[in-house]
């Protein structure tokens, strides 16, 4: 009455459902897990240069030069399902032209086993800080670290740190090649 490919395909069917199940039950028991801390920022050098923009207006552009001070312990956010951490620096700001501007300066990926404890101490930013315009100058910048969780199985959450700070570019552009 049954075939050999039919218990096989019985088999075959049953075992991928019940994988499946695991999978969702494993999923589920970290799913409602909050991967928050505390964090602490701060910043050291705060510079906006002038620099001229060579690929679409040839007008000026401002860039911002700032250092920077993290300090965070992210060892509390892995389990079992979390293979690795995307942790990044975000500065967020207003012009006149744009409500929201958001620029990433630093990053770093945490894998399970790694030290979870990100500290560093006026550290320049990993990519540049500019904006589409003239608007760095007198403007108010907030600091957030955020992350990326990369799970076994499941969503990619993303989080923000308990703690953020804000800081404001000077009035007057930095002369130099060095400021």
């Amino acid at each position: 009455m049954y075939s050999l490919w039919t218990r096989l395909h019985a088999i075959f069917a049953f075992t991928l459902s019940s994988l499946t199940a695991m999978t969702f039950l494993f999923f589920l028991s970290t799913a409602f897990h909050q991967y928050t801390t505390d964090v602490k920022l701060g910043t050291g050098k705060v510079v906006v240069k002038s620099v001229p923009d060579y690929t679409v207006s040839r007008d000026e552009l401002d860039l911002g030069v700032i250092t920077f001070d993290i300090d965070a312990n992210l060892t509390d956010l892995f389990n079992w399902n979390v293979k690795e951490l995307f942790v990044y620096l975000a500065a967020e700001y207003q012009t006149k032209d744009n409500q929201i501007n958001q620029v990433v300066l630093w990053d770093k990926i945490i894998q399970r086993g790694q030290s979870g404890i990100v500290s560093a101490k006026n550290v320049h930013s990993k990519y540049y800080f500019w904006d589409d315009g003239r608007g760095l100058r007198q403007t108010p910048v907030k600091l957030s670290l955020n992350w990326n969780v990369i799970p076994n199985a499941g969503l990619l959450p993303n989080f923000a740190g308990q703690g953020e700070h804000t800081f404001i570019f000077p009035a007057e552009y930095a002369k130099g090649a060095r400021a």
